[in-house]
This record gives C-alpha cells, structure tokens and sequence, in this order.
C-alpha cells in the first residue's frame, strides 16, 4: 500500500513538472500577432486615376493604414483596361495571401462577372470581403421635356429621349433595364467616357434625361436644380436589411424606383426583368465597392484587416470626413460585408441568361 502511494506521488510530481514546463514554454515562445510594421501594401484599384474608385481609395488608405497592426503604408496601384476585368484577373493571379496584397472593386467588376464575361477570369467566390460600400443614384430630366415630377413620367412616352452612356454591359445597365420596365423608350448613345461625361452631354442640352451616383449628384448636379436645369424625378432607392427597396436616405423626397413604377403600372413591380434588375442594382449600387483579400488569406489577418476598417468607420470624425466622398450611408464591415456581396453577386443561370438576350435583342450586346 505504501509502495503504491509512493507511486502515485512520483507520478503528480512528475506531470506537475511536465506541466510547469510547458507553461514555461508557452511563456517563452509567444504565437505573435499579425504585425505590419515596416511593410507596405498594395492596392489594386482596377481603374485608371482620378476616378470614382480611386478616389474611394485614396480617401480610405491613410485612415485604414492607421488602424492596421504596424501602420503600414497603403499604395493605391490603378491598374485599368477591360472594363476593369485586366487588374481583377491580375490580382486574380498574383495577389499574396499576407495580407499585403488588397483589391477594390466596384460595380464596373462585378457587373461583368454577373453577366458571364468571357474576360473575367476572376472568381468572387475565392476573396474575402472587408469592406461593402454602398452608394445611390438619382435619376433626372431636362425642364424642356415639360415634367416636373415622377408621378408625369408615364408623358414622356413617344417622346424622343436621349442618354448618354458607357455602355450596356456598364452600371448603366440599371437605368437602362429601368426604362425599359418602366415601357418608356430611350435612345442610348454610347461611347462616353464616364458619367461624368454623360452629364456634361446633358448640360450642353445633347441629350435629356441622365443619371448620376450619389456623390457626384451632390456636388455637381443640385447646383443646376437651383437654376431651373434639372428635374429630380426617382432615386434607385436602398436595400434594407430584408432585401426590399426603401427611399435613399440622401433624398428622402424622391420615390425609389419600385415606387415610380407603382406609380405608372398601378402595382409592385414583379417579375424576371424586375428581379433582374434589383440583383444588378445591389452588385452596382447597395454593394457597389469593396475591398477584398484573396484565397488562402489566414483567419487572423482576415481579421486584422477587418477590425482596421472597423474602427476607422466608427471613428467620431469618420461621417464628417466621409460624406462629400461617400455619401451618408452605412458602410458595412466584416460580416455585413460578406452579407452583403453574397446577396449582390446571387444570380441565378436562367437569369443571367434572361439578361444577356435581353442586352443581344435590345442594344445588339455578344458577349
């Protein structure tokens, strides 16, 4: 009996040494932290410089640099061609999963991954989203056309209509497809640069409806609303948190989309060309910029990067500092952001098969 008492205690004593020597270890040999300190990251922004994205960029990477593990330095690299599809399909190929290599996307890059572009050799499927930044659009008139709000839309009817565009396949597949459910028929002219271009076209009077993105509505056209150039007629609205179109808190006064059509047709909108266009409206608006991080990225930088946007979204100065670049809408971190691209980038074959007919038939579109 002895004996085996003696046993026992040799046996506690030893696995107490065992264990205070792991601890020991375990002191020793700390798992470190994701640290940035002395690096430098790149950004791949799939458009040339001055535009949109690269100005969303460039706004966001000093203040998401100061919330990264180690500041490191944020270098913006525009990389554009093929409608954005070369840089995607480059960051596609090369990005390193260290959390140093990032894209931004827009709608510009998801529209042609939606529609099934021969380009795209890039797969949303494979990158982690950080960021969702949402943003909205207004749609408007010229006073010449003798409207003055949405609810006189269904006048214009037999009208000669003109848009200038950048093309089908391009975010102006929204207002486009919208005109269409909507049964009033615009011509299209295509070849513009931007919609920057498009409404400088509709300020030399070359055509007479046009649509701008929230931010750019704000800065550039609400000046011409003041001096009687421009009628507001819808929103395309937002997305709640159920997926279902509410006014765009920016113009609270304007009906969204489904509302107009309400409006015109006397019920909800319904259908394959409605659901169509709510899926392209959410990957080019509701969703429509994010930064990603590519296959193979580890949890802990995923989340390292995350809680950097985190907290420089709920800076105290952050809404101030963002509005005239953003707008006043909530940008969605972590895993709202991957909510929200989840939803954007849904759509199913039939209809994007629906989709590409539609683009064929209606503007000649092969793609």
């Amino acid at each position: 009996m002895r004996n085996n008492k003696r046993s026992a205690g040799k046996l506690i004593k030893a696995l107490a040494a065992s264990a205070a020597c792991i601890a020991s270890l375990t002191v020793a040999n700390p798992v470190h932290a994701v640290d940035f300190d002395g690096e430098r990251v790149e950004w791949i922004i799939p458009f040339k410089e001055g535009g949109g994205s690269d100005t969303w960029a460039r706004f966001f990477a000093p203040l998401i640099s100061e919330n990264l593990p180690g500041k490191p330095a944020i270098v913006v690299k525009n990389i554009p061609g093929g409608g954005s599809t070369k840089g995607a399909n480059q960051f596609q190929r090369k990005a390193k999963d260290n959390g140093l290599n990032i894209i931004g996307t827009s709608g510009s890059t998801q529209f042609p991954y939606l529609l099934g572009d021969t380009r795209v050799n890039y797969d949303y499927k494979n990158w982690t989203p950080v960021l969702a930044s949402p943003t909205g659009g207004v749609f408007y008139v010229s006073p010449e056309l003798g409207i003055k709000s949405a609810a006189e839309l269904a006048s214009l009817r037999g009208k000669e209509l003109k848009y200038a565009s950048q093309g089908a396949t391009s975010l102006d597949l929204v207002p486009l497809l919208a005109m269409d459910i909507l049964d009033i028929d615009v011509q299209a002219i295509f070849g513009m640069k931007g919609r920057g271009a498009g409404r400088l076209a509709f300020e030399r009077g070359e055509v007479n409806v046009d649509y701008q993105t929230s931010s750019a509505y704000l800065k550039k056209v609400v000046p011409l609303i003041d001096e009687g150039k421009v009628v507001p007629i819808m929103s395309w609205g937002v997305l709640d948190e159920d997926g279902n179109l509410q006014r765009d808190p920016n113009f609270p006064d304007l009906p969204h989309f489904a509302e107009v059509y309400e409006m015109i047709h006397g019920k909800k909108p319904e259908g394959t060309a409605f659901k169509v266009w709510k899926a392209f409206f959410a990957a080019g608006f509701a969703a429509q910029k994010g930064i990603f991080l590519p296959k193979g990225t580890p949890q802990d930088v995923i989340d390292a990067w995350g809680d950097a946007v985190e907290k420089t979204v709920k800076a105290d100065d952050f809404k101030s500092r963002s509005e005239l670049v953003l707008g006043d809408y909530p940008q969605a971190v972590k895993g709202k952001a991957v909510k929200a691209f989840k939803a954007a980038l849904d759509i199913s074959d039939a209809d994007r098969q629906w989709v590409r007919d539609w683009l064929t038939s209606r503007y000649n579109v092969q793609l």
